[in-house]
């Protein structure tokens, strides 16, 4: 069984350092009336030129290497006898700033199909965007958003992972296989993680149940959680 999923993360805007230096003016003396004109457009054009608050600096500057954001021992007890124990490493044309890295297999008896998967996304201070924790924040809501828009779906807020996160559980079929899904967002500081864990069982053999499922993706996403605070330790 096989499932391409497809993402496609925003172009952020080139960072660019915004200063804001307040002018000094000096006004002579002078008996004329032009001198006092130049002091007087002079001092106009100091208040009106506008300021720029700076933008506090992102927590995290860089992600960890993507196939490590969940342990080996997390990936052996989701995905049993996974077919690359150390993962499929999602192409990236910026590793600074976006990965994933996958691992699927059809466990120990060859009919428990389970597909794990990990993306993250890090977003930078840009004057035009805003702050990168406040895009995170966008980014996150409208993950959640348009996951909950799914069929059949359920939305449940998260607490202890990460500084927002929530689940998305379902059902899903494909080629006639209907497998159990859960799909955790989290966000920790100016990083956003989409951890995803399906199970289904083959040739008529029991689905993992959907409690399962969920805790399995939730041990993922606090594996990728601290795995970005390590890489930015």
């Amino acid at each position: 069984m096989q499932q391409r999923r497809h993402r496609t993360a925003p172009r952020l805007a080139t960072l660019l350092a915004c200063t804001a230096v307040p002018a000094m003016l000096i006004a002579g003396c002078s008996s004329g009336s032009g001198s006092d004109d130049k002091g007087s457009q002079a001092t106009a054009s100091a208040k009106a030129a506008p300021t720029t608050p700076a933008l506090a600096p992102a927590r995290f500057a860089t992600l960890p290497a993507s196939c490590k954001t969940v342990t080996q021992g997390t990936v052996t007890a989701l995905v049993p006898k996974a077919k690359d124990p150390g993962g499929t490493e999602a192409k990236s044309s910026d590793v600074q700033s976006r990965g994933g890295c996958s691992w699927t297999g059809n466990g120990k008896d060859g009919y428990q199909y389970r597909w794990l998967a990990v993306t993250m996304q890090r977003f930078s201070n840009s004057p035009e965007l805003g702050s990168a924790e406040e895009q995170a924040k966008k980014r996150f809501a409208d993950q959640v958003a348009d996951l909950g828009r799914l069929p059949g779906t359920t939305t449940t807020a998260l607490t202890g992972l990460g500084d927002q996160a929530s689940s998305v559980s379902g059902k899903a079929t494909v080629a006639k296989v209907t497998s159990q899904n859960d799909t955790v967002v989290a966000r920790t500081g100016n990083v956003v993680l989409i951890v995803e864990f399906n199970g289904a069982g083959l040739a008529g053999k029991k689905n993992p149940s959907a409690r399962t499922v969920h805790s399995g993706a939730q041990r993922a996403a606090k594996d990728a959680v601290a795995a970005v605070a390590a890489a930015n330790a």
